[in-house]
């Protein structure tokens, strides 16, 4: 656990305003006929134009054959973390998850969404209104973030972010992925503590005001379970089901979370 001082989270801001406009501009351009690698190229040219340097790009995981090749994740469909940037195109109707770093002034930010491709892009209040079943996940799993947001606080539990999360999408219909959680973030890409998105109310770590924490809920049309694909990068559902996932970099304050990469 990484206590941020007042000029680490002052540049922890503007580093997070910084990529959530990236990826709002990436977002834009994920329609019905780009390519994941089309919309990579885009993220890592914004990235830069902000100042920033791509923090997923080399990134080296246990197990995986190679150093993540992009700036951008690009997860269609099943794929529910760490989709490769590659040249497969968009379909419209594909539920895809953008998931994007960025290090601004040697301080860490992540941030994801999920959408649904439209032949063309429409405003972010309908952007995922036509496609039933799929928006209902996305909308969920999007609500459950917020849901977690509301308990994050100096004095509260890992426990409780992850039983509200946990609560509300079964509630809903879907799964809880265990085997994917969120983190501490700031000084490097990943920190302590874990923050899964299950649990119970009242137990893990403390949260403690200055830790700078991602909260990402990934949640599943189907089973929880998954399984890592033989590139040794995509997670992917064990089922075939389609996932969501969402996430936001936030700071921990007395009495609530103050989010970074509000988009």
């Amino acid at each position: 656990m990484i206590i941020k001082n007042q000029k680490e989270l002052e540049i922890l801001r503007e580093g997070g305003k910084r990529l959530a406009a990236v990826l709002q501009e990436v977002a834009h351009h994920a329609i019905a006929g780009v390519s994941a690698r089309e919309l990579d190229d885009l993220a890592e040219k914004l990235i830069l134009k902000a100042g920033g340097a791509p923090s997923f790009k080399g990134y080296k995981v246990r197990g995986a054959p190679m150093p993540y090749p992009g700036s951008l994740c690009v997860s269609i469909n099943d794929e529910v973390v760490h989709g490769l940037p590659t040249d497969r195109v968009l379909k419209a109707g594909d539920v895809v998850g953008l998931d994007i770093g960025m290090q601004w002034e040697g301080l860490f930010t992540d941030t994801a969404l999920t959408l649904v491709t439209q032949t063309e892009f429409r405003s972010t209040s309908d952007l995922n209104s036509v496609w039933g079943r799929s928006n209902k996940l996305i909308e969920a799993t999007k609500k459950s973030l917020e849901i977690g947001i509301a308990q994050v606080r100096a004095g509260a539990r890992v426990g409780d972010i992850g039983y509200a999360i946990q609560q509300f999408l079964e509630k809903e219909g879907f799964g809880v992925v265990r085997e994917l959680v969120g983190h501490g973030v700031g000084s490097a890409v990943h920190e302590d503590p874990e923050i899964p998105n299950f649990g119970k109310k009242g137990v893990g770590a403390e949260l403690v005001e200055g830790m700078v924490i991602a909260l990402e809920p990934m949640a599943t049309d189907g089973s929880p379970k998954v399984k890592i694909a033989p590139d040794g990068w995509i997670w992917v559902t064990s089922d075939g089901s389609r996932a969501a996932h969402f996430e936001h970099t936030v700071v921990v304050t007395k009495n609530r979370a103050e989010v970074l990469t509000k988009w």
